[in-house]
């Protein structure tokens, strides 16, 4: 797995600038002080004070996205936007985060804001239960985010949104394909023009090339063979896919490696953040 690591601030880092202490939430009891304790130990206050005024923009909650919501919201990320059009399934819950007995049928999106809520209440999460298209796309970076994780696995809603960040200057992750794999040894991070072995990622790099895009967006995708076998023979009969977009076979999958991916992409995100 190919990731660069900036330096992260001592574990005795006094606290940010007068001005970072400002833009801190103004409050911040010992048990929220307890609560990232191992976070400061590591990149140091300084880092988690980033963190914590940082707001990222994350769409798609699936097998994906829950889990990089999972890392952020744990990591004292401040401020999260969650996007996803779609409710839990029960065949959800083989790789989903939020697919449990108890929530089916209800929002992805206020399951997820509700997690992130019980793991960080100082958080301010935005859920936004909407398609994505390309006549909102744009929006959705409204207020300028630190970061984007895009963790969709629908072609055009992916293109759209990600045609939408670069062309604002978003720093952006995004998630190639990680259903059919089952090495978490082939996973890789680099840039949308080195990606290789994955052809959502060569969709993706032929629909954008189409706008002028080949460069600026930071990929997790896989370098292992797509098992041909674990593709379903029909499509999925989903009532608000057939609905939202063009109906789809199901991929055969493990948490282990999507949650990886989501993850992964939340490591990427946090550490972007800490550059800064």
């Amino acid at each position: 797995m190919t990731t660069h690591d900036p330096p992260v601030g001592r574990p005795d880092a006094e606290p940010g600038t007068a001005e970072a202490a400002a833009s801190a939430p103004s409050t911040r009891s010992a048990s929220d002080e307890d609560r990232f304790v191992r976070t400061a130990m590591l990149i140091g206050s300084e880092g988690l004070d980033k963190l914590r005024r940082a707001f990222v923009v994350v769409a798609g909650l699936g097998a994906v996205g829950s889990y990089a919501v999972e890392g952020l919201a744990r990591a004292g990320v401040g401020r999260l936007r969650l996007v996803d059009f779609d409710r839990v399934r029960r065949s959800n819950i083989n790789r989903q985060l939020y697919a449990l007995e108890s929530t089916l049928g209800r929002l992805k999106t206020e399951v997820a804001a509700e997690r992130v809520r019980d793991i960080n209440p100082a958080c301010r999460v935005e859920p936004l239960p909407i398609f994505i298209g390309a006549e909102n796309a744009a929006e959705l970076l409204a207020d300028r985010p630190d970061v984007l994780v895009d963790a969709i696995d629908s072609l055009s809603p992916k293109v759209h949104l990600l045609r939408a960040a670069v062309t604002a200057g978003v720093f952006t992750i995004s998630s190639m394909g990680a259903a059919t794999r089952t090495d978490p040894l082939a996973i890789r991070v680099a840039d949308l023009s080195q990606t290789r072995e994955c052809p959502l990622a060569r969709l993706i790099r032929k629909r954008l090339a189409r706008f002028g895009i080949r460069t600026g967006v930071r990929c997790i995708f896989s370098i292992e063979p797509v098992l041909s076998s674990a593709r379903a023979a029909t499509p999925e009969p989903h009532a608000e896919t057939m609905r939202r977009g063009r109906p789809r076979r199901p991929l055969g999958s493990l948490s282990v490696i999507t949650g990886m991916f989501g993850l992964i992409a939340a490591r990427e995100a946090i550490f972007e953040i800490l550059r800064k």
